[in-house]
């Protein structure tokens, strides 16, 4: 930390102490050059995290995006507020752990749809032809096969 006084860059910490926002950590310095006396705020640097589209736009994550997808999907199906809240906070703990400062839609989108498989499937057939673009009924039959194999090998 260099002084505002006299610029050296040699101080000593006299206390420590949380802020009142309770996010900040204020800090009581002495440089020691000059033996002047000043104040310090630290607080976390949030990570950003940015969503490469597919045609290559990068936007902001956002966990509403995750919320509303899930929504529209488990809407008139058997899935809780709370699931798709616990969901939604798994997958954004997923992306963040990642400590990669971009992540590209389609891993949201897998993350989401491997999650939905799990909780409700209805509910990952409605999102799959949304975020897989499904143009035909031939493509909903091959993923409702999919899903039955599935289930077969696990039984």
């Amino acid at each position: 930390m260099r002084c505002p006084f006299c610029g050296d860059k040699e101080d000593r910490v006299l206390d420590s102490r949380e802020a009142p926002d309770g996010v900040t950590v204020r800090r009581r310095r002495e440089c020691k050059q000059c033996g002047r006396r000043f104040t310090t705020f630290e607080q976390i640097e949030e990570q950003s995290l940015l969503v490469v589209k597919r045609d290559g736009r990068r936007e902001p994550f956002s966990r509403e995006k995750i919320l509303k997808g899930l929504r529209i999907a488990c809407t008139g199906r058997q899935v809780t507020a709370e699931q798709m809240e616990s969901t939604a906070d798994d997958i954004e703990r997923m992306l963040y752990n990642r400590l990669e400062r971009e992540v590209t839609s389609q891993d949201v989108g897998d993350l989401v749809m491997a999650r939905l498989r799990q909780i409700d499937q209805v509910a990952y057939v409605r999102f799959a032809s949304v975020y897989r673009q499904f143009e035909d009924a031939t493509q909903f039959r091959e993923i409702v096969n999919m899903l039955r194999r599935k289930s077969r090998a696990e039984t």
